[in-house]
């Protein structure tokens, strides 16, 4: 297993995983495949490195294929600045167990501690998900409060554990 940063290069591979998850695994993201199948390259290659800075993304590779991916998106208001936001947590159901998603996070992580003025990272993960609540806090993050009825999904409400974990 292997975990680098992703380039704009890898946008079409990068797609095709986030868009599989999206299916795969509807009550963990807030987005739809539907919806995100209509974004043009340009906004998965942003999503990846975004032009300003303040978005990156890092991919699992197994045998030389995209098999996990995780992004890290930086506040871009002046009192939020020392906020970073983990987003888009995904791992194929047939590499789980071989430490993809820890390493993932973890790249997360060293990268957010390398802006000298980023302090903590938050996240949310959809409530039941103990898989990837045990992954956030095998990292070091901590819960802070569930919100609600914090999605609407086809089989009826699911809400949201926020999770944070200081960096300095």
């Amino acid at each position: 297993m292997h975990v680098a940063r992703l380039t704009a290069a890898d946008a079409p591979e990068y797609r095709r995983l986030m868009l599989h998850a999206y299916e795969q695994a509807a009550d963990s993201f807030t987005s739809t495949a539907e919806e995100r199948a209509a974004e043009p390259e340009s906004w998965w290659a942003d999503r990846i490195a975004a032009p300003d800075g303040k978005g990156v993304a890092f991919g699992a590779f197994h045998e030389g294929k995209l098999v996990g991916t995780v992004a890290v998106e930086f506040s871009k208001k002046p009192k939020t600045l020392h906020k970073a936001q983990l987003i888009g947590m995904f791992v194929v159901d047939e590499v789980r167990g071989l430490g993809a998603g820890k390493a993932l996070v973890q790249a997360a992580i060293e990268h957010a501690r390398s802006r000298p003025e980023v302090a903590v990272m938050t996240l949310t993960v959809t409530e039941g998900n103990e898989p990837a609540v045990n992954l956030y806090a095998s990292c070091g993050f901590e819960a802070f409060g569930t919100e609600p009825m914090a999605m609407l999904t086809p089989s009826g409400f699911k809400s949201k554990v926020h999770m944070w974990r200081k960096l300095v």
